[in-house]
């Protein structure tokens, strides 16, 4: 029986070795066409290290297009919409599994549905709400859109219906506010999944196209998605210039990678929690 769970557990991590190398290949990929010439990028067989590394083109690609303005933007605005949304989701999350209202159920049922209204569904009344507030083609238009997601609700809704209804008794007993329960009882017990939120809504904003794209006009405000998208008609070329085009995607990505190591310990801490409770 040993013989055979160590078995197992070898192909366990084998697999998963596997699946994390396919994984990673594309960025392995993309960072070295990044160091190559052109014609070694097109070259068949093709190569997985460059001849001579050109180190030189993440400074061409850099200075070819403003980079360091469409990366503070999307940093920017992600890091705003992210703080507003765990503070509403957290409150609206509350309210939905530990307070006590009249028609609760529908309220949520109705809130859970709109999860299943897709996105592209509400471009165009959101474009005329902020063409009327005058908000188009500024940040407070890519801030205030984004700062109410449904998955934030349900997500963080998850988490709080685990914590136990006796603690929030408790501090009302004492006489806290509910503001006061929530950030000081509820929040701290749910702080693996608000990292995750975090992570996931910041991803998202960073790498948000179509809609930023729809309500600005400014290149000013372009975010990442749409410098890239200018910098590959532009800057490469059409898909020309590939080494610079490669080295360009590589450093925009760098703030992803970067949240995501800070966030890891407590993503894999969430991970566990979520499995011990399923297996309990």
């Amino acid at each position: 029986m040993s013989k055979n769970r160590g078995l197992r557990r070898l192909l366990t991590h084998f697999l998963l070795a596997a699946a994390a190398v396919l994984m990673a290949f594309p960025f392995y990929w993309m960072a070295m066409s990044a160091l190559k010439t052109n014609d070694e990028i097109w070259r068949f067989p093709p190569t997985l290290w460059p001849h001579s590394p050109l180190w030189s083109n993440f400074a061409d690609a850099w200075d070819a297009a403003p980079f360091a303005r469409y990366m503070l933007n999307s940093v920017l605005v992600g890091a705003v919409i992210v703080l507003i949304q765990i503070v509403n989701s957290g409150m609206m999350a509350y309210a939905l599994t530990h307070m006590a209202f009249r028609l609760k159920g529908v309220f949520t049922a109705l809130t859970l549905v709109g999860y299943m209204v897709p996105v592209t569904a509400v471009y165009l009344p959101g474009y005329v709400v902020l063409s009327r507030l005058g908000l188009l083609d500024s940040y407070a238009g890519l801030i205030l859109s984004n700062c109410v997601s449904i998955f934030s609700i349900f997500l963080v809704r998850q988490a709080f219906m685990q914590i136990s209804h006796e603690l929030v008794e408790a501090g009302q007993i004492d006489g806290a506010s509910h503001l006061r329960i929530l950030w000081t009882i509820v929040f701290p017990l749910a702080r693996s999944s608000f990292a995750v939120l975090a992570l996931i809504t910041f991803i998202e904003q960073y790498n948000n196209y179509f809609w930023p794209m729809l309500i600005t006009k400014n290149p000013d405000l372009q975010l990442v998605s749409a410098g890239l998208r200018s910098f590959f008609v532009q800057g490469g070329a059409y898909g020309l210039k590939w080494p610079l085009i490669m080295a360009a995607s590589a450093f925009t990505i760098l703030p992803l990678l970067v949240l995501f190591l800070l966030t890891q310990k407590t993503i894999m801490r969430s991970v566990n929690l979520s499995a011990g409770a399923s297996k309990g």
